[in-house]
């Protein structure tokens, strides 16, 4: 992992276990062990312009993920429900530390920072372009895809902010089962539009 990455590994660990405004430049830095020059080297926008890298790349990592999931599935119902099981598991094994810092990031800076604002932003759209282009796969048009795929992102988001404020993970699964009904409930409707 090259220095550049390494500020970005570490700045992203940082945001998930205590959000923006708490993570210093002197933190990330002591994390990495590299010193302070080489990181405004890298980032000479300081902590906002490290902070839009770590957002897009971590982005772009649950991003791959959710297309894993998706390829492995049986159904795009399946894929949505394996999505919050995992995500579930993931919060247990690490006590409730926020496994992705976007949407921490965006509820911290949504008022704040137009920049990140706009980086947290370009995010949910890629994982809402990905879910969508997968939905309407499935049969969905355009639209209904996207306002799915919408939803999806929506209560995924919703369930980490209820498991992990309530240390309850089964909350998030909640989230996936239903998450999974409205999918396959909505595949079946076209399905049958269709074939009328």
């Amino acid at each position: 992992m090259d220095s550049r990455e390494r500020f970005i590994t570490a700045t992203t660990e940082l945001f998930r276990r205590q959000g923006y405004h708490a993570t210093s430049m002197k933190q990330i830095t002591a994390a990495t062990g590299l010193p302070t020059g080489s990181l405004y080297h890298f980032f000479p926008g300081g902590k906002e312009q490290l902070a839009q890298a770590a957002v897009v790349t971590s982005g772009r990592v649950y991003c791959d993920l959710l297309e894993l999931i998706w390829d492995g599935a049986d159904s795009p119902a399946d894929a949505v429900q394996a999505f919050f099981e995992g995500a579930a598991a993931v919060l247990e094994e690490t006590d409730f530390i926020d496994p992705c810092p976007i949407g921490t990031i965006a509820r911290e800076v949504a008022s704040t920072n137009d920049a990140l604002r706009i980086s947290t932003t370009a995010v949910f759209d890629l994982w809402i372009t990905t879910a969508a282009a997968r939905l309407r796969a499935a049969g969905l048009g355009a639209s209904v895809a996207t306002d799915l795929a919408t939803t999806f992102v929506g209560t995924v988001e919703g369930g980490f902010v209820l498991a992990r404020a309530s240390r309850d993970a089964d909350r998030l699964r909640a989230t996936g089962r239903h998450m999974r009904l409205l999918v396959q409930h909505t595949i079946d409707m076209a399905t049958a539009s269709d074939e009328r």
